[in-house]
């Protein structure tokens, strides 16, 4: 039947041009390839009651209008597919399938038709698409409607064909759902060290990444809590703890004690371990706790109790761990879950510690050397602000004060040579507490909110420009990522002042979805809509940051819009 199913793909291919008049948007090329292959089985199953081999007899006009019926199903779900990019292409859709085909083996004299090997059509794509799970339950469902609708055409006149099918849809369909199941695991976690691989940008501290792979982990494990202990190079010990999005609750680092962790390093150095606190007996590989030894690989059961206590801890009945695989210091990892956890989720996070930390521990060294090779350019850096600008600003004092003290307090020029005094001497003491700061290198976020307040009242006062400093919210980052954010606000507010004649503005900043927001908005004095800009100083600063940058004029306010990530 060769002739028509080329009859059927070429008319595929001329029915996106026939229905739209051009070529639809790009769409899903799996949905396409799924739906298109159902449409060639439906019209394969109506030439076949058409040519009438041997084994498909219809029993009246009902059946035929059974596959025409189906025919014009997957026509609709097709044409959907191509002209909707990212078709929602869930399980429930299979299921409509194995009870159209338990339809057409009701309709053609149940067992002795040829129809019973579409059921294996919908169980392959669902498994590959979707994993094992949604590829046995529908192997079930497939096999009880092959039984259904056999037992209702036929009755128990051929048990024969019953069995039969029925065994070979189970056995086959089984097969098929489990390797579906590890084409979907194994897409799942090369899409995971795909993402392990690009850890975080160095920019933004170690302690970050840290969190990112956490997270990373525990959306792949589906788990709800993830914790890391940890050595630093120092001796000192880290407790990391992630928890599920869905619970509510912020991640956390907290210095620990050598005797607090203790308890959650009772394992052979570098273990793999895996707990399963709820234990039955009658299923073989279903041990209470297993660990797995890196050097010989195998398998091999532990007491119950040294996990059950580090369960308790976690407050969890099941987990799986790894030990990190420092260079210096030790440490370990753990995912909770109250879902079922197997050996392979075990090796796999071995896998993901082993790919990610020596990665970490290298941004780490490059990140303690940038930062010391850092503090002794500061220093520099310092010295040469305090001799190339403090003291002249110094020697324009004392001549401002020599001017004052010559002038006179009847002079007309009295006040605003005090006020410039004023000015000078606060500009001078911002100027040397900015290089003592400078020279340690101590920019925090608590020490960003100060800089900013400072920066904000020093611009009401001498530029009579009101700007508030809304940061209730805002995240902590580090102290590069501080100062570059102190730059970009500080640029924002100059612009408000050397290019608009507002007398009010507000800076914002907080996280939201993952991302530092900045808002910087001025009040407007016009009624018109400005002309569209875009700051290049700032624009620049954000794009290294990895961020986006957006002007939003209106004929209220302006407002720059900043998203980094973080």
């Amino acid at each position: 039947m060769s002739w028509y199913h080329s009859i059927a793909l070429s008319a595929l291919r001329r029915l996106p041009l026939s229905l739209s008049g051009r070529r639809a948007v790009a769409p899903d090329a799996e949905a396409t390839m799924v739906f298109g292959m159902r449409l060639v089985l439906a019209i394969s199953g109506l030439l076949t009651l058409y040519i009438g081999p041997d084994g498909a007899t219809p029993l009246g006009t009902w059946s035929w209008s059974v596959f025409v019926l189906y025919a014009l199903h997957s026509v609709v779900l097709l044409c959907v597919a191509r002209v909707r990019d990212g078709f929602w292409h869930g399980p429930l859709v299979y299921w409509l399938d194995i009870g159209w085909y338990g339809l057409m083996l009701l309709a053609t004299d149940g067992a002795s038709g040829p129809f019973f090997s579409f059921f294996f059509f919908a169980i392959l794509a669902a498994s590959f698409r979707h994993g094992f799970d949604a590829g046995a339950r529908l192997t079930l469902g497939a096999a009880a409607i092959v039984a259904a609708m056999v037992l209702a055409a036929q009755g128990l006149q051929h048990v024969q064909f019953l069995l039969l099918r029925t065994t070979f849809v189970l056995a086959l369909g089984y097969m098929i759902a489990f390797w579906g199941g590890l084409a979907v695991d194994q897409r799942r976690r090369l899409a995971l060290l795909r993402d392990v691989s690009r850890l975080s940008n160095p920019r933004f501290g170690v302690q970050h990444t840290l969190d990112s792979l956490m997270e990373k982990i525990l959306l792949f494990y589906g788990g709800s809590t993830c914790v890391l202990v940890m050595q630093d190079a120092s001796g000192r010990w880290t407790l990391n703890t992630v928890h599920h999005p869905a619970t509510g609750r912020a991640t956390s680092h907290n210095s620990v004690s050598d005797a607090t962790v203790q308890p959650l390093l009772d394992f052979d150095t570098g273990a793999t371990v895996l707990y399963r606190g709820v234990t039955r007996q009658l299923v073989p590989y279903d041990i209470p706790a297993a660990q797995l030894v890196t050097g010989d690989g195998d398998w091999r059961g532990i007491d119950p109790d040294r996990c059950s206590g580090i369960a308790d801890l976690l407050d969890t009945t099941w987990f799986v761990s790894a030990a990190l695989p420092l260079r210096k210091g030790r440490g370990r990892i753990f995912v909770t879950s109250g879902e079922r956890l197997r050996r392979p989720d075990a090796t796999f996070l071995n896998h993901i510690v082993q790919q990610a930390f020596p990665v970490i521990e290298t941004i780490d060294l490059l990140d303690r050397l940038a930062s010391d090779a850092a503090l002794r350019e500061r220093q520099k850096i310092a010295r040469d602000l305090h001799d190339s600008t403090i003291q002249p600003y110094i020697g324009l004092r004392h001549a401002v004060a020599a001017i004052r003290s010559q002038a006179g307090d009847d002079n007309a020029v009295a006040p605003d040579l005090d006020r410039l005094l004023s000015m000078c001497t606060e500009v001078i003491g911002d100027m040397r507490h900015f290089a003592d700061r400078f020279r340690n290198g101590r920019q925090e976020e608590p020490e960003l909110l100060i800089a900013l307040r400072r920066q904000a009242a020093q611009v009401r006062s001498f530029y009579d420009l009101d700007v508030v400093l809304e940061a209730q919210h805002a995240p902590a980052i580090s102290d590069r990522m501080a100062a570059e954010v102190f730059q970009i606000v500080t640029e924002g507010i100059s612009n408000i002042r050397k290019h608009t004649r507002v007398r009010t503005a507000c800076v914002r900043l907080a996280k939201v979805e993952g991302q530092l927001a900045i808002d910087i908005v001025n009040g407007a004095d016009e009624r018109t809509v400005p002309a569209p800009f875009m700051p290049l100083s700032i624009a620049e600063r954000v794009h290294a940051l990895g961020g986006t940058l957006a002007v939003l004029p209106t004929a209220q306010q302006t407002m720059l819009r900043i998203r980094i990530p973080i």
